[in-house]
């Protein structure tokens, strides 16, 4: 695969679509699928008598409860095509501005609209922001493109 062949997608925010677990979609058919084999199994009921020699099989219904959250991590499509958080403020507000993205802002370093995804991801959209600034869109994706090609 070369990298004209590698669709790279840049959400608004800076982030890479291509990096995120909801948009590759492994973690919630990890979750799926083993959330099929614990009912096939029926898991909960040896889950019910184990909990009387390992303490954490009484979470047991938390834990089946959080996989099916995993389960409704996907994201299809990527954030210029709809994908994502539907009431993404990032997204709204270039759209309103009419901007591609975050980099084309002068208010981007210090809006505070970034600040749910630091829990998640830190800085890395905020330095993905400053390197479009400085290199460019293409320049940024072409990188990012050869990134996953190693990978």
């Amino acid at each position: 695969m070369t990298v004209e062949q590698e669709k790279v997608d840049i959400a608004y925010c800076g982030l890479c679509c291509n990096d995120c677990f909801n948009h590759k979609g492994e973690i919630a058919d990890l979750a799926r699928d083993l959330r099929k084999k614990l009912r096939e199994e029926k898991f909960d009921r040896a889950a019910g008598g184990l909990s009387k020699y390992f303490k954490e099989f009484g979470d047991y219904e938390k834990c089946y409860a959080t996989l099916g959250a995993m389960v409704r991590l996907r994201c299809g499509k990527m954030c210029h095509e709809g994908g994502g958080n539907p009431g993404c403020k990032i997204r709204k507000c270039c759209a309103k501005k009419g901007l591609p993205g975050c980099w084309e802002c002068s208010e981007a370093e210090a809006c505070d609209k970034h600040d749910f995804l630091k829990p998640i991801h830190g800085e890395e959209n905020v330095d993905n922001l400053r390197k479009i600034k400085k290199a460019g869109l293409d320049k940024f994706s072409d990188t990012v493109s050869a990134e996953h090609l190693k990978d």
